[in-house]
């Protein structure tokens, strides 16, 4: 079975945010007559800052399976940058994604500057394999990006299924504010279909794990994603198609959060669910 990147005609797709409430609100039609919602982190805070490291760190992983599987002929922009370097030390292979001392704007519409770091032993995309990925002095858009992630091939759970088991320890520190957030834990992600054709955009992930983030307020969440119902993440979609996470937090009143992305029955729609305690409530994701 042949393995594939998540690159189309040069541009880097990335894989769909798994928490993609950074802007999100009330759907206008809905039938419920609840509350509104009045916690200043439930208000765009967790979910956006979740959305940045997620984004991030799914970005971080595309750009390193291609640099490694085809080099930099598929991450070139105008300029030369990014440079792929590839080194042995010992059984280690390190593969260095170099985009320059400063900002290049990439063929995703991103600025970076900085190293992604690749090291690894044995075969890549072996079974069993595993590999990690760290920065150094990597930006995206003007936000410093620091990484440190064990990502381990667990082989195939069914027909197609490859399952990578990722650990997790990410911050961001924002430009402009200097102020730091990040969280750690550890995922799964079953390329669930699409990993044996030759096209990127039938690729489909089942997302599971749990999450911890650390906002800068000092607040802490804890993202859990249901073992029975996973996040259905299709690369063809800018949206979660189905899967349900339970949101914990110091901060919270009322109780825990429960987002149901398959609401009205799942597929590629913006729609979705929050519960909180007796009350739900119907809202659109943007």
């Amino acid at each position: 079975m042949s393995y594939k990147s998540l690159l189309k005609n040069g541009a880097i797709i990335i894989v769909a945010s798994i928490f993609t409430l950074t802007a999100c609100k009330r759907n206008k039609d809905a039938t419920t007559t609840t509350p509104a919602l009045t916690n200043a982190d439930d208000n765009g805070g967790y979910a956006s800052d979740a959305a940045k490291l997620d984004n991030n760190a799914n970005d971080a992983m595309s750009i390193s399976d291609a640099a490694v599987t085809t080099g930099a002929s598929n991450l070139r922009i105008t300029s030369g940058y990014p440079t792929v370097t590839r080194t042995t030390s010992g059984t280690d292979t390190i593969v260095i994604v170099d985009f320059g001392p400063t900002n290049h704007l990439c063929l995703d519409g991103k600025e970076r500057k900085g190293q992604l770091i690749v090291t690894y032993s044995g075969r890549y995309k072996d079974s069993g394999s595993s590999h990690t990925i760290t920065t150094n002095d990597y930006f995206v858009d003007d936000n410093q990006v620091i990484l440190h992630k064990t990502v381990t091939n667990e082989g195939t759970v069914g027909v197609g299924q490859v399952t990578y088991n990722v650990t997790v320890n990410d911050s961001i520190i924002i430009s402009g504010t200097d102020s730091v957030i990040y969280w750690t834990g550890n995922r799964t992600r079953t390329w669930d279909s699409g990993y044996s054709t030759p096209i990127w955009s039938d690729d489909v992930y089942l997302i599971g794990g749990t999450t911890i983030l650390h906002r800068a307020n000092g607040n802490v969440f804890t993202f859990t994603i249901s073992t029975t119902d996973p996040l259905r993440v299709a690369v063809g979609c800018k949206y979660i198609e189905s899967g349900t996470v339970v949101i914990s937090g110091t901060s919270f009143t009322g109780g825990d959060r429960t987002l149901d992305y398959g609401y009205g029955g799942g597929g590629c729609d913006a729609r979705a669910q929050v519960t909180i305690g007796t009350h739900t409530y119907d809202i659109y994701l943007h």
